[in-house]
């Protein structure tokens, strides 16, 4: 288990703010004390002495809210000899009292952060499973990613991607799975586990998604959620064949992907739609694999509809290709960056939804130390 002191150091630091905030309740004890002595006796802010061992159990350990409980009972103590009739034995019996319930109510509360935090270890654990660290090049690909949570303290989610390099080239992934917490993480991992296994077996990209189609529809039938029947995820697959020069997609639902090529940037639809996992069942299971060039100097987004549906304060949805249009940078990993700051900019600082994106850029030749091979 982690101790107090561990925990206590472990608390998060926004700049100076919570180091300032957690010396409020010293402040507080000196304020009240230095009005005590400086007042007359009829207006007896001593009184207010007990508010500062309770605004200390909402940030400080155990020993430290019982040791101010002590001093302030200590002071009223000693304001009982310069102001006579101040009521000393109810204020300070109110002291004892607040303290006692401030010291339970600290303990209680570190033990609730003690397991938030480890939580959060296994949140961040599961996270580097679910979305491993993305090779930065495979073969002749520059690849990035970006994933935000749209809760501030949130680590994983129901959006997910992965980008692997196989026998029939670099074959990509990206999806969301609807709806929200732990069963579209289930969802979201089910479908990544079977990409990475069929994405190195299948010849074709209807084949990983036929086996796709089938991970989702056991893992929905296996742990179903009551108000969700029609637990379904759209997905986008792509593949670059080795030494080609040309991009083959089948988009089961997904946000289209842009394309910068020679200049002009492209919004890449689907010339015929494809079902969304788990709903080939009720509309058909015709996959369609659409092919578009993609040369040296090329590059290509991904995202999740968290990107293009994030709303500014009127409620004006976020201009994905327009922005794409405006951007000059060469390396993903910029693009990326940029997206990231002006998706917040957009939404100021509130994002509605999950957001994830991979950014490839088709280099000139393949890199041969990322290969392993030698000339």
């Amino acid at each position: 288990m982690i101790s107090s002191a561990r925990l206590w150091r472990r608390r998060p630091a926004y700049s100076g703010r919570w180091e300032a905030a957690r010396l409020s309740p010293l402040v507080l004890t000196v304020l009240i004390a230095g009005l005590a002595f400086s007042t007359p006796r009829e207006i007896a802010f001593s009184r207010l002495l007990p508010a500062a061992p309770a605004l200390a159990a909402a940030m400080w350990p155990v020993l430290p809210t019982v040791v101010l409980g002590a001093f302030c009972f200590l002071l009223m103590i000693v304001l009982s000899f310069f102001h006579t009739d101040l009521g000393t034995q109810y204020t300070s019996a109110a002291i004892i009292a607040v303290t006692l319930a401030a010291a339970y109510g600290s303990h209680v509360r570190h033990q609730r952060e003690e397991t938030l935090f480890q939580v959060r270890l296994v949140a961040d654990a599961v996270q580097k499973v679910l979305l491993r660290p993305l090779p930065r090049r495979i073969e002749g690909i520059e690849i990035e990613s970006l994933y935000l949570a749209a809760q501030e303290q949130a680590r994983i989610g129901g959006d997910f991607y992965e980008a692997i390099g196989t026998p029939h080239g670099v074959r990509l992934l990206i999806g969301d799975v609807r709806g929200k917490g732990l069963s579209a993480v289930g969802a979201a991992s089910a479908v990544i586990s079977c990409f990475r296994e069929a994405a190195y077996d299948e010849p074709d990209l209807r084949g990983i998604v036929h086996r796709l189609e089938a991970t989702v529809t056991r893992h929905s039938a296996a742990f179903p959620v009551q108000d969700q029947p029609e637990h379904f995820a759209t997905a986008l697959l792509a593949e670059i064949p080795h030494g080609g020069d040309r991009l083959l997609i089948l988009n089961c639902g997904h946000p289209p992907p842009l394309i910068a090529h020679c200049g002009k940037v492209r919004i890449l639809e689907p010339a015929l739609p494809s079902p969304p996992l788990n709903l080939a069942a009720l509309i058909g299971d015709r996959y369609w694999v659409d092919i578009v060039p993609f040369t040296p100097g090329d590059q290509l987004l991904l995202y999740t509809d968290g990107v293009s549906e994030t709303r500014d304060p009127t409620g004006r949805f976020f201009p994905l290709p327009d922005w794409m249009r405006r951007q000059d940078t060469e390396h993903p990993r910029e693009l990326l960056d940029r997206l990231h700051a002006d998706l917040l900019r957009h939404s100021g600082g509130r994002l509605g939804d999950d957001i994830a994106a991979l950014a490839l850029r088709h280099t000139t030749a393949p890199d041969r130390e990322a290969l392993g091979t030698d000339d």
